[in-house]
């Protein structure tokens, strides 16, 4: 799926359009889908084929699925999800408060 920034949007429109033609649109704000661009000529089955790795990559960002829900979802093989997650800028691995614990642990079990 090709992902435009509204930056890049705003000045090519006709790149975004030529590439919709293809399959769906991704637009991104800062750096996160935001919206998507559908050209009125393609059929809908394809059109939901290509619509679904997006879906499932906002689904997941928000974490309303897990990465391995989202990839079921999306119909992509695991590898190629996190492909296309990577590619949106979307991190598989998100950092919490335990992280620095759970790093002193480990850095002290390397020690040893």
């Amino acid at each position: 799926m090709y992902a435009v920034t509204v930056r890049n949007l705003k000045k090519n429109p006709y790149l975004a359009l030529r590439q919709a033609r293809q399959e769906p649109v991704l637009i991104l704000k800062d750096n996160q889908p935001d919206a998507i661009l559908l050209h009125l000529n393609k059929s809908i089955t394809n059109t939901e084929k290509s619509l679904l790795p997006a879906l499932a990559a906002v689904l997941y960002r928000e974490g309303t699925l897990s990465l391995g829900g989202a990839a079921k979802l999306s119909g992509l093989a695991m590898i190629d999800f996190i492909q296309h997650l990577d590619s949106l800028g979307i991190e598989i691995v998100t950092a919490d408060e335990t992280v620095e614990h759970e790093t002193k642990d480990v850095s002290v079990w390397l020690k040893s």
